[in-house]
């Protein structure tokens, strides 16, 4: 019994959170139209691009759009120093390995998914460390700060409401009714990462990160 009511709360779990990923799709769609004059279809792409990114690599979506938005102003064209291309301003001659299959950086979902797999090769690279991979990403522990207080921008508008579902909450309503071998569990390799808050980062540096560094201007993108 007690694994026929897992199912069934894992199955009204999963239409509940379905509906919560479409109003997510909308309130990011509908945020970069009026805050950015993103045309509405392009704007849904890159919202669709920024969770599925998000995703696959444990990346808060909050933090991917505020590196999009420093990066490029959500200008899918943009062009920066040293070849930077496209959303999230990635460097095609610092990444020829991982872009070897990547036709045009310019196009949205191609050029997120690149800059999302950058990131979460610094990520790991840095042991979990966000201040050192984003330092990486941009090339200052300045950079990190800007990104991490920029996340706060787009907080409330990737933000759930309360009494949305989630899977960690399915699958702790599956550990109470003792059925948690019944129960869906993350991705193998899954990670979650900490965004500081942007107090907490400007006050404090990264281990290994002079005082010096932290006072630099941010230099050219990835």
């Amino acid at each position: 019994m007690s694994r026929f009511l897992c199912l069934i709360m894992l199955s009204l779990g999963l239409v509940q959170i379905a509906a919560a990923d479409e109003n997510d799709h909308d309130r990011i769609s509908s945020y970069l139209t009026q805050k950015f004059g993103v045309a509405r279809a392009k704007a849904e792409q890159i919202s669709d691009a920024v969770q599925s990114a998000a995703a696959k690599y444990s990346l808060p979506p909050a933090l991917l759009l505020a590196i999009i938005s420093i990066e490029s102003r959500f200008k899918e064209k943009a062009k920066g120093p040293r070849g930077a291309t496209g959303l999230m301003q990635v460097v095609p001659a610092a990444h020829r390995g991982l872009l070897r299959n990547v036709k045009d950086l310019t196009e949205p979902t191609a050029n997120i998914e690149a800059g999302s797999a950058i990131l979460h090769g610094y990520m790991q690279s840095a042991g979990g460390d966000l201040n050192l991979a984003l330092k990486s990403y941009g090339g200052s522990l300045a950079y990190a700060q800007k990104v991490s207080m920029r996340v706060e921008t787009f907080t409330p508008v990737v933000a759930r409401p309360d009494n949305a579902p989630s899977a960690a909450a399915q699958a702790a309503a599956c550990d109470d009714a003792h059925a948690a071998t019944d129960c869906a569990a993350p991705a193998n390799g899954a990670r979650s990462f900490y965004v500081p808050a942007a107090s907490a980062a400007a006050g404090s540096a990264s281990p290994g990160l002079s005082a010096a560094t932290a006072a630099t201007a941010a230099a050219p993108a990835p």
